[in-house]
């Protein structure tokens, strides 16, 4: 199928660096995963994760890990299975 669709969009450019690094990693351009994402959405019907707002707890656990408050840490990926076991 020819690609031959252009999109603009307005975009915090902190988020689409953040974004592009990600990519970058995965060997996936930016129209690729914006390719991929719109495919999803077809595929799907709509959106092709869950968009919600969160409430209060899962917010504020999210400011508090983003400054890097009340974090828990351990050595290994065993180690954190082992701990979910309980």
């Amino acid at each position: 199928m020819a690609r031959t669709a252009i999109i603009q969009a307005r975009i915090d450019p902190i988020v689409k660096e953040k974004a592009q690094k990600i990519l970058n990693t995965l060997n996936i351009s930016l129209s690729e995963a914006i390719s991929l994402y719109f495919t999803q959405i077809s595929l799907n019907r709509g959106i092709p994760f869950d968009v919600k707002i969160p409430n209060e707890l899962t917010l504020s656990t999210i400011k508090k890990s983003e400054r890097g408050k009340e974090l828990h840490e351990v050595d290994s990926v065993d180690e954190l299975f082992k701990e979910l076991e309980l």
